[in-house]
């Protein structure tokens, strides 16, 4: 199939629409996450609540889960707003990085027979947030590579 005219620029169209589009939909999409999930935690109603505890055995309290939830709230919404423009994700990968903790605290729940290649539900939970601390990385530096 040969390159027309018509079909290149409609490719590049689209091309360039889909740059405009990227960064801002990665961000409201962390926002929502982030939203939901602290949501779920304020109101009781977490799933991650035994692995929040697990993860962090040192702080005790019925405390713990809503006011991390509280923190996660505040980060969606400064996501969602999209101020403070690079505090917010900057916070969001630092969040997100704390939750590699459960590899340390409670590698029983995240690996199968302590094997880093064998994980678990769980550890397959957490491990996917490399990609959003990528994704969040990527909104911090969002700003600059749209300036050059």
């Amino acid at each position: 199939m040969t390159n027309t005219p018509g079909h290149v620029g409609v490719l590049d169209r689209a091309e360039t629409l889909l740059a405009r589009l990227a960064l801002p939909c990665l961000r409201l999409s962390l926002g929502l996450v982030y939203l939901w999930f602290g949501v779920l935690k304020v109101v009781g109603r977490s799933p991650v609540a035994d692995l929040v505890q697990a993860t962090l055995p040192w702080v005790h309290g019925d405390w713990l889960l809503p006011a991390l939830g509280w923190v996660e709230i505040v980060l969606g919404i400064a996501l969602v707003v999209g101020r403070p423009r690079r505090l917010a994700p900057a916070a969001a990968a630092a969040h997100l990085v704390g939750t590699f903790l459960v590899f340390v605290e409670a590698p029983a729940l995240a690996m199968s027979d302590g094997n880093v290649l064998l994980l678990t539900t769980t550890g397959e939970f957490v491990l996917k947030n490399v990609v959003l601390v990528c994704a969040a990385l990527a909104v911090v530096g969002w700003g600059r590579t749209a300036r050059h």
